[in-house]
């Protein structure tokens, strides 16, 4: 893994110092991290670049992880601008973007938005539409043991527990959540607008969903498919909100499987 800082400038939000970790070489994919942090993906990008000819682009979020975050840069669509931003600054095509929870929810605004960079979308249990009866759980409201409850299949194997964690992702934690907080916006989790506006989305796109997820639930994700006129929808067995955690095994295959099939 190499990690490296790009200067980014994204229109009406300026300067933007943006920190990426990459793995591999050869096909390129850029994963979006959600809520959790990007240590959340990073086994799953590591993985796939030495089990695939894959370089794989895992950009932090900024506010997360320690890094810092411009006062204007605050939204979703600001996220999915920098990302385009990044790609175009990497001069890299026929890119795979796989976003997982607010990850997923970036990758949908980017599919969006004007680029001919992107040669498919892969949304791993994304927030960010609206469905009626199938709210998104506000994670603010809850405790940590409530959240692994709610995301995992077996969240005893993968509850955490703050206090044994090495000190410096204790002291990213709250910083994480605060900005996670200011680009989830007034409605945690989503964007009224976003559903009528997949319409739109051109790209081929893979909605994955974990079958025990309860952060947004399997019906959420059928929403979200059906929202998308270029989507197919499949259930992942024994995961809930982050299979790259729990069957990382089957998301690589599916997530290869689809580049592969999808690349121009």
């Amino acid at each position: 893994m190499t990690t490296k800082n790009y200067n980014l400038e994204v229109s009406g939000v300026g300067a933007v110092v943006l920190t990426v970790n990459e793995y591999g070489e050869g096909q390129p994919f850029l994963i979006l991290h959600g809520g959790g942090g990007p240590q959340t993906v990073a086994g799953f990008a590591a993985k796939l670049a030495e089990a695939k000819q894959a370089h794989v682009i895992v950009p932090v979020h900024p506010g997360f992880g320690g890094t810092g975050r411009s006062e204007k840069l605050t939204t979703i669509k600001d996220l999915a601008a920098l990302y385009i931003m990044l790609l175009d600054a990497l001069e890299i095509n026929d890119v795979t973007v796989i976003g997982n929870s607010i990850g997923g929810w970036i990758a949908a605004e980017m599919s969006l938005m004007d680029t001919d960079r992107i040669s498919s979308i892969i949304l791993v249990d994304a927030v960010g539409i609206e469905v009626p009866n199938h709210p998104v759980v506000d994670i603010f409201t809850i405790t940590l043991d409530e959240l692994a409850k709610l995301s995992y299949y077996d969240p005893v194997k993968f509850a955490i527990d703050p206090s044994k964690l090495p000190p410096a992702i204790q002291a990213q934690m709250p910083q994480n959540r605060a900005s996670l907080k200011i680009y989830n916006g007034e409605k945690p989790g989503v964007d009224a607008s976003l559903k009528n506006r997949l319409s739109g989305v051109q790209v081929p796109t893979l909605v994955l969903w974990g079958e025990s997820d309860k952060i947004v639930d399997p019906d959420y994700g059928k929403e979200y498919a059906k929202a998308i006129p270029t989507a197919q929808f499949k259930l992942l067995k024994k995961t809930g909100h982050l299979p790259q955690l729990e069957v990382p095994e089957e998301l690589l295959e599916q997530v290869w499987e689809f580049s592969t099939t999808n690349k121009r």
